[in-house]
């Protein structure tokens, strides 16, 4: 007799990971699929990182005792309110094993981070996407109108994972107060250190008067360290202890808290490389929409190409030209599914920007 799967994890989507790029003839190839940060490791990394694996024969503190210190610091929160676990994502599994039962039902954007499906649906949850609004922004007003009594979660990703686009804070404020109080609210800001907009939402504001609300931060992108896999979460003291309770033991490695305090100490030479990127951002948005391309604002180191029915054509163009961007293929040939396809293009090194455009001028 075969062993029983679960049926909801037999019927789970698969995550697609951006693909690495395909060499060509006489072109450096370049990876722009998984908005990884192109800088290498900030300064005092590498030989902090060195340290740490020479005891590598020792479990990991399970605490993340001084890396949950540092970033406590460095945010204005209490330790006792920040849970850590192997990437943002992996916290957000923790968040919704705590608070999720068979049949419940969380509340989303569509479309948003690909992966929230996957984690609604593994504490057998049921997911409500609601479909974003016209230029690719959350419809606050629809996703409150979504809430039942049956909703336990509600998940915000600002900026919008893949389209760019923040909530505002104002907005934001506006939503919470229509959240019942038992309804965990995650606001995802994975993107956070890539923002300039001053109306843009402020996660950690909310949690003085809005205990229900929970802010998801990485150290993957912005920091670079997307190969150590660190995220957090900041909450209440009370929902923080519950997840840590579901957390799984010595999940951050010793080298990754190790990379963490180091790459808080750079914070200096971060905030230049992210000033960088946004530099170069705003010339990629520039040239698509001067290219005839309805691209959205984004706020962080990526854009969106909408590219409906001809998403899959397009992708392969930039394959073409050695570029590996991720494609969102439609489902279906709705106006709302044509809608929600397109391209997330990350933001890159300098020649593989200029490429981009290059290749954007000719798709039609």
């Amino acid at each position: 007799m075969a062993v029983r799967i679960r049926p909801v994890v037999a019927g789970l989507p698969a995550y697609r990971a951006g693909r690495p790029p395909q060499a060509r003839p006489g072109l450096t190839p370049y990876k722009l699929s998984s908005n990884e940060n192109p800088f290498p490791p900030l300064p005092g990394v590498m030989a902090a990182v060195e340290a740490a694996a020479r005891s590598m024969n020792r479990y990991p503190d399970a605490g993340n005792s001084a890396i949950a210190e540092g970033v406590a610091a460095r945010l204005g929160v209490d330790a006792e309110q920040v849970v850590f676990g192997t990437g943002s994502v992996a916290v957000l599994y923790q968040l919704l094993q705590t608070v999720c039962e068979p049949g419940d039902e969380v509340v989303h954007a569509w479309r948003s981070f690909e992966a929230y499906p996957i984690a609604v649906q593994l504490p057998g949850a049921v997911g409500v996407p609601v479909p974003l609004t016209a230029d690719a922004r959350h419809d606050l007003d629809a996703m409150a109108a979504a809430i039942t009594d049956r909703t336990r979660a509600v998940l915000v990703c600002t900026p919008n994972n893949p389209t760019g686009p923040v909530v505002t804070h104002d907005e934001l404020v506006r939503f919470c107060r229509r959240v019942p109080p038992e309804v965990m609210v995650v606001v995802d800001e994975a993107y956070v250190e890539f923002v300039r907009d001053d109306d843009a939402a402020r996660g950690l504001d909310l949690l003085a008067e809005f205990a229900n609300v929970v802010v998801l931060r990485t150290f993957s992108k912005a920091y670079g360290l997307a190969g150590f896999r660190v995220g957090f979460s900041v909450s209440e003291p009370g929902l923080a202890e519950a997840v840590r309770a579901v957390t799984l033991p010595f999940g951050v490695s010793s080298v990754a808290q190790a990379a963490v305090l180091a790459s808080l100490e750079a914070e200096q030479e971060l905030l230049a490389r992210v000033d960088a990127l946004v530099a170069a951002r705003t010339e990629l948005l520039t040239g698509l929409r001067g290219a005839g391309h309805p691209v959205p604002d984004t706020q962080a180191n990526f854009v969106w190409l909408p590219a409906g029915s001809r998403t899959a054509e397009w992708a392969g163009a930039f394959e073409q030209a050695a570029l590996t961007v991720r494609p969102f293929t439609p489902t279906g040939t709705s106006p709302a599914e044509l809608a929600a396809a397109g391209l997330r293009i990350s933001v890159g090194e300098p020649e593989a920007n200029a490429r981009v455009l290059e290749v954007a001028a000719g798709l039609r």
